[in-house]
């Protein structure tokens, strides 16, 4: 049976971006040699990488320019591995190996119940709040990054009922940041 693993940088007041679209500037202070050894063995265990519309237009935009190193295995894992885009208003995307789905939570049902590689959900707080609302995410794997930003987007969003989350790892990176692992309880 297929994982799926939902992955991002918050900061420690909870925000992904910060008040402006893809300010992420705060991913500064916890990148170094224990994350992008980390993005590395995303690319090894995934089998999909799984984006809201709006992270796959932003993630497209980034991965596909000269602001990529061409040369990274980051760069060629993100280009070259399968990804789903859940959306209701395209249909489509010219981005490498990438399918379009109006039914993300029938389609990561159907990843997780067969045998696979994991399925890595990447940014997309609102698509990660429909999946944990659907029962549809195995495990949260989150970077704390010791910033306070004060304003911005919140990964989690507000509403819905109270779930217990069950704490697998806490990972202390070198630089402060620390990486949380939590499988959502039932």
């Amino acid at each position: 049976m297929a994982k799926v693993i939902v992955w991002n940088l918050v900061t420690l007041d909870g925000y992904f971006e910060g008040t402006e679209k893809w300010d992420l500037s705060f991913h500064n202070d916890a990148w170094g040699e224990e994350l992008d050894s980390l993005s590395k063995e995303f690319g090894q265990r995934a089998q999909v990488l799984v984006f809201g519309r709006v992270t796959h237009d932003g993630m497209k935009a980034y991965w596909t320019s000269a602001n990529a190193n061409e040369d990274s295995e980051v760069t060629r894992y993100m280009n070259a591995l399968p990804k789903l885009v859940a959306s209701r208003s395209v249909q489509s995307s010219d981005w490498n190996n990438t399918r379009v789905t109006s039914d993300i939570v029938g389609e990561i049902a159907r990843l997780r119940a067969a045998p696979g590689k994991d399925v890595l959900v990447f940014g997309s707080a609102e698509l990660v709040d429909t999946l944990l609302k659907q029962n549809q995410v195995d495990e949260l794997m989150l970077a704390v990054v010791p910033v306070r930003l004060g304003a911005g987007t919140l990964f989690f969003k507000p509403g819905g009922e109270r779930r217990k989350l069950d704490l697998l790892e806490s990972r202390p990176l070198q630089n402060g940041t620390v990486i949380l692992r939590y499988e959502p309880g039932k």
